[in-house]
């Protein structure tokens, strides 16, 4: 049975006054696939093994539902977990591998054969029983890890970058896989990764960590469109920071004065400032940015050519503003365009995105 998470005022430092983990606190629902996400460092995998009675805390506490489990061994946590590795032992079966942790329980053979079958069926590897993990392929060994951590029957499963090995390919069956036996099951799982691509297309909400503190906690859409910092818009996709004044505002829309032009936009001011002057960082994702758009929007500044790559499905290019900012655009056309010449360039009020730094 799947279980909650609630983590509070949990803190770790390897090292005298070197904190990894600031005291921080967190709750993840009952069957919610939750992403820890950030840069090598930022303590992600810390506060994972902490979660797994790996590592113990200086502070703080940790409940599965409502017990608190922050002194219990791992083997009394049903915590399972998923190694980037694999972690398979070479000179067992594939069968054997999974059994294992039922069979440590004490459950009847019966019942571990039955549990065993059924975590193999869900990862798509029951004709590979009697082989040994060696004989498999990296996505197959992966199937099996995780096949071995659902057969416990966890109340929380934990994934420590299970796909950092594979190859680009295998990366992106793998996370489909992943997700669906993770909803199949209805299972509690807690997910480290550093890659954005893998966070956004799997989780249910994120928590953005830098130097031991969540800085952002929410849905990927929300995270991706709406972030709340310089951080978390460029660890989440590339980016154009341009600055800008605010210059009031005309029916729903902000007006601001930037190094760009005249720009508008309907999303919030941070933290319900409406300080006219005040500068801002601005965000404007280069695939929200259209030359010669067609699209009815007040957003409209001009700039000049500079350079281009075509990518096959996009084309990426530089354009330069009149006052000397240079802008990346992204877009799914093969058009080519004509350097040193001035284009139109658009953006929806919608996605122009004032961040709180």
């Amino acid at each position: 049975m799947a279980s909650s998470v609630k983590i509070t005022g949990i803190s770790k430092a390897y090292t005298k006054d070197v904190p990894v983990l600031k005291p921080l606190d967190l709750e993840v629902k009952k069957g919610e696939l939750f992403f820890l996400l950030g840069p090598s460092g930022c303590g992600k995998s810390t506060l994972l093994r902490i979660i797994a009675g790996l590592v113990q805390p200086d502070a703080g506490k940790i409940f599965f539902d409502e017990e608190d489990v922050t002194d219990f061994p791992p083997e009394k946590r049903r915590a399972a977990m998923v190694f980037q590795n694999y972690a398979l032992w070479p000179h067992m079966t594939v069968f054997d591998n999974v059994a294992f942790g039922p069979r440590t329980t004490g459950l009847a053979s019966a019942l571990v054969k039955q549990r065993v079958n059924e975590a193999l069926e869900l990862v798509k590897m029951s004709q590979y029983a009697a082989r040994k993990p060696t004989s498999l392929s990296g996505g197959q060994q992966q199937r099996i890890a995780l096949a071995r951590a659902i057969a416990v029957d966890p109340a929380v499963l934990l994934l420590d970058e299970p796909l950092s090995n594979l190859d680009a390919k295998l990366r992106d069956e793998m996370r489909l896989e992943i997700k669906r036996v993770c909803k199949e099951r209805s299972l509690t799982a807690i997910y480290v990764t550093h890659d954005r691509r893998e966070a956004l297309g799997m989780g249910d909400r994120i928590a953005l960590l830098e130097g031991g503190v969540i800085r952002q906690l929410d849905t990927p859409v929300n995270l991706y469109k709406k972030p709340s910092s310089c951080f978390a818009a460029s660890f989440l996709g590339n980016v154009n920071f341009i600055k800008g004044r605010l210059a009031g505002k005309e029916k729903d829309l902000w007006k601001l004065d930037t190094t760009v032009g005249t720009l508008y936009t309907d999303q919030p001011v941070p933290k319900k400032t409406e300080d006219p002057g005040k500068e801002y960082t601005i965000l404007l994702r280069p695939e929200h940015l259209m030359v010669a758009g067609t699209k009815p929007t007040p957003n409209v500044f001009h700039a000049e050519y500079e350079s281009g790559t075509f990518l096959g499905e996009r084309c990426e290019m530089t354009f330069r503003s009149s006052s000397g900012t240079a802008v990346e655009v992204s877009e799914d056309s093969s058009e080519i365009r004509e350097k040193g010449k001035v284009y139109p360039v658009s953006v929806l009020p919608s996605n122009v995105v004032i961040l709180e730094d």
